[in-house]
């Protein structure tokens, strides 16, 4: 070997569901030594609901996380254990159709669950908490990482997966001698709650509302806006998003100093969707404190790695939530990176050239997700310019055009990048 020693250290910003993941899976094996670094005081998710794909879920499987989240996360009963969401018009409720995800359906968990799940399996000493990371330096083969607290940490390779608002991307664009990405507001918003599925269904009852619509997860469309709802908790909760997309500004943005997530009233949430359906009127009168959050992107960025250092999650694309995907890209980039790195082979100074065919394998996908994520909203609010509202391509449309995302092969991606590496497949 041409490393003077024997142990891989790999530290990891930024402790989400994507860091976390990736450092249980790293863990388990000899060559590497694992650090990860969370800003805050304690693990913590921002946000409610999260659902994943087919591809997200054996990524899940993959890094041998697949028993904690099963316990955890919820499906669609039977006999509709296979729709991923249910398609509606807006204005009525009436039924357009049914995306379908053999074998998995809508899996969908708390955020706050999950990672908790997940930060109970790390070892003991793995985690550093109050670290906010500020800027990398490499030096030969060494990468150091500095921190708000004055101190620093060294190690062999540096995966940055510290969220949209990353500190340490920067680095890396201007490493490959790119400008620097900021997050961008999108032009929508979303108002968010969570309703006891007894007390929703009480009220459906007495509107006289189908119940139906609780019990599948469902997408109510209209012009520039949606609403999906689908349950977590094991069912005792149903998670409400409804998306409103202002699009009289081609280039929007959101004001300087506001937060991101704030409380808003019920009635404005109401007015906004004053011409709705029944099913939506109630679903919404259910959720008497909204909060309001003003949904940013990152623009595809040309490169996820430089040197020693690798941005992995929604530090390196970060997207609207339309496909319900932006998680499971996070997973699929911890799959890939912990396949690689648990290899020892890695240590035949092989580390850097990893990071270098981890950005080859799953960029393109990840800025296809990405890209796409985007057209969905399009789709949803009618302003595809295909196919608009016309509801017999409409429902055509979201019955197959999923299909790509989930049904990605994620071996293949690891017998590529093998390839690139020269190294033989493992038996």
């Amino acid at each position: 070997m041409t490393r003077p020693h024997s142990v891989l250290q790999v530290g990891i910003v930024g402790g989400g569901i994507a860091g976390v993941a990736l450092a249980l899976d790293l863990c388990r094996h000899p060559h590497l030594q694992v650090t990860l670094f969370e800003a805050a005081c304690a693990f913590g998710e921002v946000g409610a609901g999260v659902s994943f794909g087919a591809n997200a879920v054996r990524a899940i499987e993959g890094l041998g996380i697949g028993k904690p989240y099963e316990r955890i996360a919820d499906r669609t009963l039977q006999p509709w254990q296979d729709i991923w969401f249910e398609w509606r018009r807006g204005v009525d409720a009436g039924y357009l159709g049914a995306s379908l995800a053999p074998g998995v359906g809508q899996s969908s968990v708390h955020r706050a669950d999950f990672l908790d799940a997940l930060a109970q399996q790390l070892p003991e000493g793995v985690a550093r908490f109050d670290k906010r990371a500020v800027g990398a330096e490499e030096t030969g083969d060494r990468v150091s990482v500095r921190f708000t607290d004055g101190t620093d940490y060294e190690c062999d390779l540096l995966i940055a997966a510290d969220g949209i608002k990353s500190s340490l991307r920067d680095y890396v664009l201007q490493g490959l001698g790119q400008p620097a990405v900021a997050p961008r507001f999108s032009g929508t918003c979303a108002y968010r709650g969570m309703i006891d599925s007894e007390q929703l269904r009480a009220a459906y009852r007495s509107a006289g509302v189908d119940e139906h619509l609780i019990n599948v997860p469902q997408m109510y469309l209209g012009l520039d806006a949606h609403i999906l709802t689908f349950p977590v908790k094991q069912g005792r909760l149903i998670n409400v998003v409804a998306f409103l997309s202002d699009r009289s500004e081609p280039n929007p943005v959101w004001p300087p100093g506001t937060p991101w997530v704030k409380s808003t009233s019920q009635a404005q949430m109401l007015d906004a969707f004053a011409q709705w359906d029944d099913a939506v009127r109630v679903l919404l009168g259910c959720i008497p404190e909204p909060t309001l959050w003003a949904l940013h992107e990152l623009d595809e960025l040309a490169g996820y790695t430089h040197g020693r250092v690798a941005l992995i999650g929604d530090a390196a694309h970060a997207m609207l939530p339309h496909q319900g995907a932006g998680a499971g890209q996070g997973l699929e980039d911890a799959w890939l990176l912990a396949r690689l790195l648990g290899d020892p082979r890695v240590l035949e100074g092989h580390a850097q050239r990893v990071l270098q065919v981890y950005d080859a394998i799953r960029r393109p996908r990840a800025c296809r997700v990405q890209r796409t994520s985007r057209e969905a909203g399009e789709l949803y609010e009618f302003r595809d310019v295909q196919v608009e509202d016309r509801e017999p391509l409409l429902s055509s449309t979201l019955a197959s055009r999923f299909d790509w995302l989930w049904h990605h092969d994620l071996q293949s991606d690891l017998t590529a990048a093998r390839a690139q590496l020269g190294w033989a497949a493992c038996e």
